[in-house]
């Protein structure tokens, strides 16, 4: 049954940094719920609240858009094997950009991923778990190289062109003040 926590227990650390998937729902104050799935190494537990997550180059970029707007995060992880476990972190979001005092120490924290946009930082204010009885298994058998091998294609250049073209605004219109808080080298 469901139960909750005011922060993240060494326990939910652990049931955290052992899962390859999580997923990112956000909404704005009128328009279309976001949720997303994330993966790739992307997900750090920064202190028992707070945590921080790569936020990849995409076709769209929803999730910052919502949280210029309102800062309401959830971010979901569920077992897909032997003892199962929803986990729920409730919170307030907010970018960190390459231009912002924290980025470098955010971004040691991760591998190096070509087409990296930010880093969402998350201060967590509530945690809960469920009994995810529902989940089924499954089983992992490696990340899908396509993301990182089409940003290193497109190169810098070519990323921060896409970012014009596909990340200014959320499907509803926010903006996500992408390329305003970005360095690029004309």
């Amino acid at each position: 049954m469901a139960k909750f926590y005011d922060r993240i227990t060494p326990e939910l650390q652990t049931f955290i940094e052992a899962q390859h998937i999580f997923f990112v729902a956000t909404a704005p104050n009128q328009g279309r719920v976001n949720l997303s799935p994330k993966g790739m190494d992307a997900l750090r537990v920064i202190n028992e609240s707070e945590i921080a997550y790569l936020d990849l180059t995409g076709s769209g970029s929803e999730t910052v858009a919502h949280l210029l707007e309102n800062a309401r995060i959830t971010v979901m992880l569920c077992s897909f094997t032997e003892k199962p476990l929803i986990l729920r972190l409730y919170g307030q979001g907010e970018p960190i950009r390459p231009r912002d005092e924290s980025w470098q120490e955010y971004l040691s924290l991760f591998p190096a991923i070509a087409g990296t946009r930010q880093i969402v930082r998350v201060k967590v204010e509530s945690v809960q778990t469920s009994c995810g009885f529902a989940v089924p298994f499954y089983e992992f058998s490696g990340d899908r190289p396509a993301l990182k091998e089409w940003a290193e294609k497109k190169g810098e250049e070519g990323i921060y062109e896409y970012w014009q073209a596909k990340n200014q605004h959320s499907i509803d219109g926010l903006p996500t003040e992408l390329l305003e808080t970005h360095i690029h080298k004309q």
